[in-house]
């Protein structure tokens, strides 16, 4: 059976793309940018309200995972759009129901770039959803961070320990992080 995202277990994500930081890299600006036109270009204006870069990649001088977050505010009555997966699926995307959970409304995910070879791509992560899913405080939290520096290297040296700790265990450095993104987004209120 050929290797796709679909169905890949928890096992083989952890051990096919480990958590690896690397230095900042300001190309990502402009990896992103060439990207947002891509998909404004083919899911078109209309049916995207806001477009945004986020996450560490977005954070200038920190350690991040190589990938670009975008995320996509689009109106309430397209969440699921089957025209939209299938745009999106036209320019290397997989679609990803994520289910809502705790205080977490349901919203589509997409990723791209995941190679099953030695060959590299760039990876990118798409998280679409309405303006009200919980979501959106990921902006707040990355403009704090490009405004207070020095907060910005404690979510790096945090970082970097849970590279090390949950190498192979994305789940649980995504969880391990939690607890340092409520405190900033408290700090912002």
């Amino acid at each position: 059976m050929k290797k796709s995202l679909y169905n890949l277990t928890k096992e083989d994500w952890n051990t096919l793309f480990p958590i690896e930081l690397v230095d900042h890299n300001p190309t990502w600006k402009d990896i992103y940018a060439k990207e947002k036109e891509r998909i404004l270009e083919t899911v078109g204006k209309s049916s995207i309200v806001r477009i945004e870069h986020f996450g560490s990649t977005s954070i200038p001088n920190i350690k991040a995972k190589p990938y670009i977050d975008i995320i996509i505010e689009i109106p309430k009555a397209l969440l699921f759009d089957k025209k939209i997966i299938k745009e999106l699926e036209s320019i290397g995307y997989s679609y990803f129901l994520v289910p809502k959970r705790d205080i977490f409304d349901a919203y589509m995910s997409f990723g791209k770039g995941y190679s099953f070879t030695e060959k590299k791509e760039q990876i990118y992560h798409i998280h679409m959803c309405p303006k009200d899913n919980l979501m959106w405080e990921q902006i707040k939290f990355r403009d704090y961070l490009i405004e207070n520096t020095s907060r910005a290297k404690e979510y790096e040296k945090l970082k970097l320990k849970l590279a090390t700790k949950h190498k192979n265990d994305r789940g649980g450095y995504v969880l391990s992080k939690t607890d340092f993104i409520n405190e900033t987004l408290a700090l912002i209120k």
